[in-house]
């Protein structure tokens, strides 16, 4: 985790866009000793973001499993899908 005062955010954000990039992980901001904000990059806010997709989405479908919905085998899903192409074509 890495740990960074205000005031450094204030007199070098450069340093704090470096590490940033740098590390690929968030670097929490302190404001009087207290935590306050995060900052990241893009790049790691947005991959952030996609595996929050994928988790939601992976979430609702095992709950679909579990509430009984009806679900495909790897070779059904593959047919469906080699079908569904050629009916496209």
């Amino acid at each position: 985790m890495i740990i960074k005062p205000s005031t450094t955010l204030r007199n070098d954000y450069n340093a704090i866009s470096k590490l940033a990039h740098e590390r690929a992980e968030p670097v929490y901001i302190t404001k009087n000793g207290e935590g306050d904000l995060v900052v990241m990059s893009l790049e790691a806010f947005e991959l952030r973001e996609e595996l929050f997709r994928l988790k939601t989405t992976l979430a609702i479908a095992e709950n679909q499993r579990l509430n009984g919905e009806k679900t495909y085998s790897l070779d059904d899903a593959e047919a469906m899908l080699r079908n569904y192409i050629s009916e496209k074509a």
